[in-house]
This record gives structure tokens, C-alpha cells and sequence, in this order.
């Protein structure tokens, strides 16, 4: 599965890569903020986003929207240091598929991940 990692923080990217690697995901792609995002989502196809909320340029919100509006069903997990409810409803309302806090474990990103990719195939 290819998984495009979007953050501003190289650190948190390492720390994803890493997680990833533990659940046998390889094909890794990273962008720094939505604007670098978006021009990797076309260069890239990932079957999975982990995408933050705050960035630079572009924030993951507006990322998001822009994506979905312009008909972009890639599955999206937000990963981000946003976690109220209200942020949560917004992320999701947005389009987002699936939403995990950070800091997080190789566990809980591992049933992220297997979450967010049963409900799409089930075409939830």
C-alpha cells in the first residue's frame, strides 16, 4: 500500500515512517505541507493519507477540502495534536475517514489504518 505522510515536522515524518515500516508498509511517500501534498498526490497515487491539521502554506483542513471537492476519494487519517471533538466532527464533516491524536502507538495507528481501509471497501 502506498501511504503519502504529510506534516511540517521532518521528526513526526521519521516517527510515522517508522511506525509504518513495523507494519510492513514501504512504499512511503512525504510532503511537507497540503501544497507540496497535492502536487505528490498526483505524482505519488497513495491508496492512504496520513495527513496533519497545522501547517504552513496549506493547512491539512484546507488540504482536505481541496482534495474532496475536486473529487478525490483517497482515504484520509488525520493525525494531529487537534483533540477536541469539535475539531474531530470538523475533520470528519470535511471528509476526512478516519482521525488518530498524536502523540500514538504502532498498535493504535496499526488499527487505524485497518480500520479506515475496511470501512472503504465496504463503501462506508
Amino acid at each position: 500500500m502506498k501511504i503519502l505522510l504529510v506534516d511540517d515536522s521532518r521528526t513526526i515524518r521519521n516517527i510515522q515512517k517508522n511506525i509504518l515500516a513495523k507494519l510492513e508498509h514501504k512504499e512511503i511517500d512525504e510532503a511537507a505541507d497540503g501544497v507540496e501534498a497535492l502536487v505528490k498526490l498526483d505524482e505519488f497515487s497513495p491508496d492512504l493519507i496520513l495527513l496533519d491539521w497545522n501547517m504552513p502554506n496549506m493547512d491539512g483542513y484546507t488540504f482536505l477540502q481541496t482534495i474532496r471537492k475536486n473529487g478525490v476519494k483517497t482515504p484520509v487519517i488525520m493525525c494531529t495534536t487537534e483533540a477536541e471533538k469539535t475539531r474531530v466532527v470538523q475533520a470528519i464533516q470535511a471528509g476526512a475517514n478516519n482521525y488518530v491524536v498524536k502523540p500514538f502507538s504502532t498498535e493504535t495507528m496499526a488499527e487505524k489504518i485497518e480500520q479506515t481501509m475496511k470501512k472503504v471497501a465496504a463503501g462506508a
